[in-house]
């Protein structure tokens, strides 16, 4: 209920951002948990700025009086529109790629529905968000468990550098691999460090990622290995 120190205008404003800073905060503390570069300060503060901006919207006929205008037409959508148009940049600052391993994509897309929830708590559709964010936890927290449950193949790049005279064949490496159970796919060559070293770059499959720590003991039992490294790829 409205109290003696607030409008019925504000109090509703108020029940809106503070809802969006909740709703923004729970999905925030999420990512933050998994240590991800934006957490729950980053959510939080894209939930209540997209129910700011709507608030304009809702509200226009307040503010228009305060300027001097009688009467204009505006559509409210363009406005979420603009939102989620501009969260889309904020959500590309937190996707980083190396080599075929991209990472951030789940964080860029919770920061897009956050801003969307934030949208939907700034017109007043409380159900809806409060549905919404459930759903989002859900998402980001069950379905990681579910994901971690069911078979995927576990892909990798894999760098395997040599002494130039004493690198292994082709046949030998695939052989190691297979002994594994990887798949080798897209092998490439090269001579590095002024025609001293001679480097293997491929991409490994597997149906299991522990197989990935018995093929790096391998490696490292083999003299003949100089350097490697296995990078997994994926979100």
């Amino acid at each position: 209920m409205p109290t003696d120190l607030l409008t019925h205008d504000q109090f509703v404003m108020l029940a809106h951002l503070i809802s969006a800073l909740a709703a923004g905060g729970l999905i925030g503390l999420e990512r933050s948990y998994h240590g991800r570069p934006a957490g729950f300060r980053t959510h939080a503060l894209v939930c209540v700025a997209s129910s700011m901006l709507m608030l304009i919207t809702l509200y226009q006929s307040q503010w228009f009086q305060q300027v001097g205008l009688e009467r204009v037409t505006l559509d409210p959508t363009r406005m979420a529109q603009g939102i989620m148009t501009g969260i889309g940049f904020l959500g590309a600052g937190v996707i980083m790629k190396e080599g075929l391993s991209v990472r951030g994509l789940t964080t860029a897309a919770s920061i897009w529905v956050t801003a969307a929830v934030g949208i939907l708590i700034g017109i007043g559709f409380y159900f809806a968000a409060a549905v919404s964010t459930v759903l989002v936890l859900g998402t980001l927290s069950l379905f990681r468990w579910i994901e971690a449950r069911i078979p995927m193949l576990f892909y990798a790049q894999l760098m395997v550098r040599f002494h130039r005279e004493s690198a292994l064949s082709e046949a030998r490496l695939r052989e190691v691999a297979a002994l594994h159970g990887f798949t080798l796919a897209n092998l490439s060559y090269r001579l590095v460090g002024d025609g001293r070293y001679f480097e293997y770059r491929m991409y490994i499959r597997s149906p299991r990622a522990r197989r990935a720590e018995a093929l790096s003991d391998t490696l490292l039992k083999m003299p003949e290995v100089i350097e490697f490294r296995i990078s997994p790829t994926g979100d």
